[in-house]
């Protein structure tokens, strides 16, 4: 038997909930349903930003927004001129959500639990009748045009259901390209993205927590990041870290997640500067103990640790420094040389670079210029963003424009 819906949209994540709830307030004659293949809803939502859910990021101007995006700045900027930061603001304070500002530009409910999105997005379905039924894995999908009905189908493991317009919001779900693949889609082949380093190194190595803002670079290539860094017990991690991982996520993916990183433990300071400022120390603190406290705004456990791996030892008073110490010392401040040797996925929050080929969507309308009534929204295109709010927003915005369209 098969059920009739106006609308269908697979993937019960958050660009799934969010676009059929537009949807129908914008037209409650429609008939819609969400799709969702597990036992559960909104999986994604529930364990993002730590359990608080990072609604999205106070960036309020479109041209600046795109840049947190390595993949997808160009085709936002339209789409972001129509719904940006501060209509996601105003859309979850209209239906009860309250959101704040935390220092670094992140924003999440006001009362720090990600249920509180949950709850708005399961209220808002019941209130407008939204069908949303689990278990329904997609196991085929019916093209119109290759079938000559005008109706899209599409077979769940125990369902068959006709659909006038199709929406996919299946996030980075290979069996839903594969089957896009089949209709003539081109997708482009998934890499990680947003991921932490591997590094056993014994200057790090009882350092685990300590966390300092850094630039750092990836050698051989033109990928460079700034802000705090968080050494691990596996490693490194932390915003500058995993905004590398993002920006490189095709590059460091083809190195095979080997290669050598440069940090800058002094952020923008160079090595001739680093130098100087060190002979500066050198007069200034002449009988105190090198390794003994921090000169700079770095942790004075990293401080030691650097000394000692410059070849001074810890007794080592500021008179005593030779030249040679005081180059290795500059060095290990701006230059130090790390070996990454594999990745390791940051948080649950796994974040794919690759899906659907970009120039096969209309960004004015999220209809794919391939297939008339076929619609995406969120990470099912080849679009993704560093931490901070940004995937969200994405999501949000594609949602908002294709209701709107439809």
């Amino acid at each position: 038997m098969n059920q009739k819906f106006d609308i269908i949209i697979v993937g019960g994540g958050a660009a799934g909930f969010f676009t059929a709830i537009n949807i129908v307030e914008k037209n409650p004659k429609l008939k819609v349903a969400i799709l969702e293949r597990g036992a559960e809803v909104l999986q994604k939502v529930r364990i993002s930003g730590g359990g608080r859910c990072n609604v999205t990021h106070a960036c309020f101007e479109p041209n600046e927004l795109v840049k947190f995006y390595p993949r997808g700045e160009k085709e936002l900027r339209g789409p972001f001129h129509q719904f940006c930061s501060g209509d996601t603001i105003e859309w979850f304070e209209k239906h009860g959500v309250e959101l704040k500002i935390e220092e670094d530009g992140r924003m999440f409910p006001v009362s720090n639990s990600s249920q509180t999105i949950i709850d708005c997005f399961l209220k808002a379905t019941q209130k407008l009748g939204i069908s949303v039924l689990t278990g329904q894995a997609v196991q085929s999908i019916f093209n119109p045009e290759i079938s000559g009905e005008n109706h899209w189908k599409i077979e769940t493991q125990n369902e068959n259901y006709l659909v006038g317009k199709l929406i996919l919001a299946t996030g980075s779900n290979p069996k839903i390209w594969e089957m896009l693949q089949q209709q003539g889609h081109a997708v482009v082949n998934p890499v990680p993205s947003l991921f932490t380093f591997n590094i056993k190194d014994a200057r790090i190595a009882a350092l685990p927590g300590v966390a300092t803002p850094v630039s750092v670079k990836v050698k051989d290539t033109k990928l460079t990041s700034s802000g705090p860094l968080l050494i691990t017990h596996w490693g490194m991690s932390g915003p500058a870290i995993l905004k590398l991982s993002a920006w490189g996520a095709r590059i460091l993916h083809d190195k095979n997640y080997q290669f050598t990183i440069f940090v800058n433990w002094l952020n923008d300071v160079d090595t001739e500067e680093a130098e100087q400022l060190l002979k500066d120390l050198k007069q200034e603190h002449a009988k105190k103990t090198v390794a003994k406290k921090s000169p700079f705004e770095v942790n004075n456990r990293l401080w030691e640790s650097l000394v000692l791996a410059s070849n001074i030892p810890v007794e080592t008073k500021w008179a005593d420094l030779s030249k040679t110490q005081i180059q290795n010392l500059a060095n290990q401040l701006t230059n130090s040389v790390f070996q990454v040797n594999g990745k390791s996925t940051f948080k649950e929050e796994f974040v794919t670079a690759g899906g659907i080929d970009l120039k096969e969507i209309n960004f004015k309308t999220m209809e794919s210029k391939l297939h008339k009534n076929l619609y995406f929204a969120g990470e099912i295109v080849n679009i993704d963003a560093i931490t901070g709010g940004f995937n969200f927003q994405n999501a949000w915005t594609s949602g908002f424009i294709l209701a709107n369209a439809i």
